[in-house]
C-alpha cells in the first residue's frame, strides 16, 4: 500500500517475505485507484493489510457506499499507521472487516526502523481517543519536559525511545544527527520530537508535533523546507507555513510583487506535489509577537472559498457539457456553490485523497475504459477545464478506435475471426507433417486434482455444468470450416445439438492406476489423441474425468457418482476458440454452474465471440496499417538472425513438428529482488524489463546486430466488451528494435518502453495482413522464428472451486510441451 518513498514500504516487503508470507504487489498508482484496490483485495483474499488513515477512510467509504464489504472479509489484521487515527475512523473500519479482523494502530518514525509501539483495539463505550499503545520488545522510553526532566503520568512531554532499532545517524549531516540523538545513562536515546502523555495503563497517548515538522496523508514533511523554498524568491521578504486542520498546507507570503500563479509554480519546480501549500495568502505584513517572531495565533484564518480568490482572479464558468459535468463534482467534493474552470483545485482546498475521489468519479460518470485515465494526468492539469481537455481527448480516442459501441447482431454463422484463421491455417500447413507422434499442437489443458480427503466431487453435476458452460458461450459449439471460396467460415451449433450429442468424447470417464508414472502416461495420451478435436464439426472441448481403481472399489457400493482424493479432472479445449484470458472466466463460470446444479443465465442480447469476428472485420485499420507499414520499412524480413545453432532447419522444409528441448533457469531471490526493484524504480512493466534484457541477450548472441526483430504476442483484449468473454484474441507481432551499441542499460529499456507503447495502440492490426501488405508467406520470414513472452504465475490463480471443494491445478509442462518457434 505504501509507495516505495514511504518507510513502511520497507516493512512490508521485509517482514512479509521474513515469515515466508506472499505478499502482493500493487501496480503503479494503484493504491490510489480504489477501483482496482477492491478487486485486489478480493481476488488475492489479502488477509493483512497497512495503510495511513485517511487512504483507510477513503478505502472504507467507497466500499460502503458501493456496497462491495464483502472484498475485505478475508482481512485478519488492519494495521493503521503513519499519521493520528480517531476513533470515527476506527468505528468506520470495525463495521465492513470481519469481527476476528484484529484493527491496530502502530507509531515509529523511520529513525527507530519504523516501528517500537502498537494498540490493538478494542473500543469501550466511553474511550475518547486512540492511543499510540504499549512499546514493543527490546525498545525503551522516556517522557521529558522541555527542561529535560522527566514528567509524570499524565502529563505531557516529548517522546524518546531507546533500543534495537534506533538508528545510527542521518547520512552527511552531522548537525542533524546531534539534534535528534541524546545520551541518557550512557544509552542512545532518539528524540521523536513528538509531544506524548502516558496514561496509569502505561499506553502511551499523542498530543501533538513539539517543531514545526508535521505528517499529511502519512508523509513527513519539514515545514521549513517549504518556507526556504519559498523565500529563494527575491521579492518574498518573509514567509512561513501551517498545516490547517488535517488535510491541507497554508502559506503566508510577506511580499508586494507576486501573485499565487508565480508561487506556485515555483513550488511545482522545487518541491514534490505533496509539500506543495494548498493555498498561498499574500499580505503586506506577516504579524510579529513581542520578540519580532512571526505570531502565528494572529495570522489571518485561510479561505478556501473560490468566491475569496474572485477578488484577484475572474470567474470563468463552464463552456461545455464535460466542463458543467466537473463543475458539479468539484462543488459537491469541495462544498462550494461555484468554482471558476481555471482555478487551481489546491488553491481551494485540494488535496491527493480529493484528486482520488474525482479520478473514480470521472471514471464512473463518463465511462471511462480501465487505464485510458491516470491520476498523475490529473496531478498535471489541476483545474475543470484542464481535466475536462482530458476526458475529451480520451473519448475523442475512443470515439476515432471505435466509432460505435459493439453489441450482439444475433448471427450464427460467419467468417473466422483473425486469430481464429491464423491457428486454423497454422494447423493445417505448419504443423500437418505425418512424421511425427503429437497430433494437437493446438490444445489447452486444464488439469485439476482434488486435494482433500473429505471433499467429494458429484459426476453427475460435473457434467450438467460442463454443460451450461457450452450453453452459455457459443464459441465452445462452433464449427470451423472451409467454404467453395477458400474462407474459413464458423457455424455456431444450436444447444439442442450439443445437449442431445451422446458422444462419450465430450465428457468421458476414465480409469486410473494408483502409480503416478502410470497416470502420467494416461494424461499424455489423452492430450496426444488423433480424435481429441474435430473442428469441422464443431468438437472443440472435453472434460476427462479420471477416477482411480480404488476410488472405484470405495464408492462401487455406495454411490457411484463421487470423486474423491487425487482424482483428477482434465479440460482439454482447442485454442481456436479459448486463449490463456479465457481461462479464469471457465473457472469462474463452471464454478457457478456447479454450486446452483442448474443452466447459468444466459442474456440473449450479451456480445458472442461471434460477434467480436464481424464487428472486427469492419474496423477501419487503415492507421494501423501505416504504422506496421513504417515499423517494419526497410528491415529484411527475410535474413535469418546470426543465432549460434548445432544445425540450420532446411529451407525448403517449412513444417514443424513441434517438438523442442527447453532449458530451464532458476534466478536467486537476490537478482528477482533486483529485476522487479528495477522494473518498479523505472515505472516498467515486468514484460518490458523482461523484453529489454532478451534483446540485450540477443544481441550478444549475435555479436552485435543492432537491427533486431522478433515475435511477441499480445492479449488483443483491446475493448471492454471482450474482458469476460471465452474465444481466442492474441495476436502475434514483430517487435523490431534499431539498438546503438553505445547505449546504456537504461538507454535501452527507455527505447523498449516506447516500443511497446507505440505497438500496444495497433497490436489488433492481424500478422497475416502484416505479411500480405509486405507480399511475404509466413513460410518466409524471421521473426516468426523467435518468440519473447513474459508470463506471471500464481499458485492459486487459476484453482478450481466447486461448490466449497478446493481443486488444485496440476502442472502439465513436464508432460506436454510443444514449441511453435525456433527459438522462444
Amino acid at each position: 500500500m505504501a509507495r516505495c518513498s514511504f518507510d513502511n514500504h520497507l516493512l512490508s516487503l521485509v517482514g512479509t517475505l521474513a515469515i515466508g508470507a506472499t505478499l502482493v504487489m500493487l501496480r503503479p498508482e494503484g493504491n490510489m485507484d480504489l477501483e482496482y484496490l477492491v478487486s485486489v483485495l478480493d481476488q488475492k483474499q489479502i488477509t493483512v493489510m497497512h495503510a495511513v488513515p485517511s487512504l483507510l477512510t477513503s478505502l472504507f467509504n467507497f466500499l460502503t457506499k458501493n456496497e462491495r464489504t464483502a472484498a475485505v472479509k478475508w482481512l485478519r489484521s488492519l494495521c493503521s499507521g503513519g499519521e493520528a487515527v480517531n476513533i470515527k475512523q476506527i468505528r468506520l473500519f470495525q463495521k465492513s472487516v470481519d469481527e476476528r479482523c484484529r484493527i491496530q494502530n502502530h507509531y515509529g518514525p523511520a529513525e527507530i526502523t519504523i516501528n517500537c509501539a502498537c494498540y490493538v483495539t478494542g473500543l469501550s463505550k466511553h474511550q475518547t481517543s486512540i492511543p499510540l499503545g504499549h512499546l514493543l520488545p527490546n525498545y525503551q522510553c522516556c517522557i521529558l519536559d522541555e527542561f529535560s526532566q522527566f514528567v509524570c503520568i499524565g502529563h505531557e512531554g516529548e517522546l524518546s525511545v531507546s533500543g534495537v532499532g534506533i538508528f545510527a545517524g542521518y547520512f552527511c549531516r552531522d548537525d542533524l544527527t546531534a539534534k535528534a540523538i541524546t545520551n541518557i545513562n550512557g544509552e542512545m536515546w532518539y528524540k521523536t520530537g513528538d509531544l506524548v502523555t502516558m496514561d496509569n495503563n502505561g499506553l502511551l497517548h499523542y498530543q501533538e508535533r513539539k517543531d514545526h515538522q508535521i505528517k499529511l496523508h502519512g508523509q513527513r514533511i519539514e515545514l521549513g523546507e517549504i518556507e526556504r523554498c519559498l523565500l529563494n524568491i527575491v521579492s518574498i521578504s518573509a514567509c512561513t507555513v501551517i498545516k490547517w486542520n488535517k488535510d491541507h498546507l497554508v502559506a503566508y507570503i510577506q511580499s508586494s510583487d507576486i501573485d499565487e500563479t508565480q508561487l506556485r509554480e515555483h513550488c511545482q519546480s522545487h518541491l514534490p506535489p505533496h509539500m506543495i501549500p494548498s493555498l498561498f495568502i499574500i499580505l503586506d505584513k506577516l504579524p510579529l509577537n513581542a520578540n519580532g517572531k512571526i505570531d502565528r495565533k494572529l495570522l489571518p484564518s485561510p479561505n478556501f472559498s473560490s468566491i475569496h480568490l474572485t477578488n484577484i482572479i475572474k470567474l470563468v464558468l463552464p463552456a461545455n457539457d464535460i466542463e458543467v459535468s466537473i463543475h458539479h463534482i468539484w462543488c459537491d467534493l469541495l462544498k462550494q456553490k461555484q468554482i471558476s474552470t481555471n482555478t487551481n483545485i489546491f488553491s481551494i482546498g485540494g488535496h491527493s485523497l480529493l484528486i482520488m475521489q474525482l479520478f473514480h468519479q470521472y471514471k464512473t460518470q463518463f465511462h471511462l475504459e480501465m487505464n485510458s485515465l491516470s491520476i498523475t494526468d490529473l496531478f498535471q492539469h489541476p483545474t475543470i477545464a484542464g481535466h475536462a481537455q482530458l476526458i475529451h481527448q480520451i473519448k475523442s480516442i475512443k470515439q476515432d478506435n471505435h466509432d460505435y459501441h459493439w453489441s450482439s447482431l444475433h448471427i450464427m454463422k460467419a467468417k473466422t475471426s483473425y486469430a481464429q484463421e491464423r491457428i486454423y491455417l497454422d494447423e493445417q500447413i505448419r504443423f500437418s507433417s505425418t512424421n511425427n507422434n503429437t497430433n494437437n499442437m493446438y490444445v489447452i489443458p486444464l488439469l485439476y486434482r482434488i486435494s482433500s480427503m473429505n471433499d467429494h466431487i458429484s459426476i453427475s453435476r460435473l457434467q450438467h455444468a460442463f454443460q451450461s458452460i457450452i450453453t452459455k458461450h457459443q464459441i465452445l459449439r462452433t464449427v470451423l470450416t472451409l467454404d467453395a471460396n477458400g474462407t474459413i467460415i464458423q457455424h455456431c451449433l444450436h444447444t439442442d445439438a450439443i445437449i442431445n450429442d451422446k458422444k462419450p468424447s465430450r465428457f468421458s470417464m476414465i480409469n486410473l492406476p494408483d502409480q503416478e508414472y502410470k497416470q502420467n502416461e494416461i494424461v499424455k495420451k489423452i492430450l496426444n489423441q488423433s480424435d481429441l478435436f474435430d473442428l469441422s464439426v464443431g468438437h472443440v472441448i472435453n472434460c476427462h474425468v479420471l477416477r482411480r481403481e480404488q476410488s472405484n472399489d470405495l464408492f462401487t457400493q455406495n454411490n457411484g457418482d463421487l470423486l474423491t482424493k487425487d482424482d483428477l479432472i482434465l479440460f482439454t479445449i482447442h485454442h481456436a476458440c479459448f486463449d490463456g484470458a479465457s481461462t479464469p472466466i471457465f473457472i469462474r463460470d463452471l464454478s457457478l454452474a456447479y454450486q446452483c446444479n442448474d443452466l447459468l443465465l444466459i442474456d440473449n442480447n450479451s456480445l458472442q465471440y461471434i460477434d467480436y469476428s464481424i464487428h472486427e472485420h469492419i474496423m477501419d485499420m487503415t492507421l494501423s496499417q501505416e504504422f506496421w507499414q513504417l515499423e517494419l520499412k526497410g528491415y529484411n524480413l527475410t535474413r535469418q538472425l546470426s543465432l549460434p545453432v548445432d544445425r540450420l532447419r532446411s529451407s525448403a522444409d517449412q513444417h514443424r513438428s513441434g517438438l523442442a528441448s527447453s532449458a530451464q533457469i532458476t534466478f536467486d531471490d537476490g537478482i528477482c529482488a533486483s529485476f522487479l526493484n528495477y522494473a518498479s524504480s523505472h515505472h516498467l512493466t515486468l514484460f518490458q524489463l523482461g523484453l529489454s534484457i532478451f534483446y540485450v541477450f540477443i544481441f550478444k548472441l549475435t555479436h552485435g546486430e543492432t537491427d533486431l526483430c522478433i515475435s511477441s504476442i499480445n492479449a488483443n483484449r483491446y475493448r471492454s466488451e471482450l474482458v469476460n468473454m471465452i474465444g481466442m484474441f492474441v495476436s502475434t507481432l514483430p517487435y523490431r528494435v534499431e539498438l546503438d551499441p553505445h547505449w546504456s542499460f537504461d538507454e535501452v529499456v527507455k527505447y523498449v518502453q516506447e516500443k511497446c507503447l507505440s505497438i500496444l495502440e495497433h497490436s489488433h492490426y492481424p500478422l497475416q495482413h502484416i505479411l500480405s501488405d509486405l507480399h511475404l508467406t509466413q513460410s518466409n520470414v524471421s521473426f516468426l522464428e523467435t518468440m519473447f513472452d513474459f508470463i506471471t504465475l500464481s499458485e492459486d490463480d487459476n484453482d478450481l472451486c466447486l461448490n466449497g471443494v478446493n481443486l488444485e491445478q496440476v502442472s502439465l509442462n513436464e508432460l506436454y510441451e510443444m514449441a511453435k518457434f525456433d527459438f522462444s
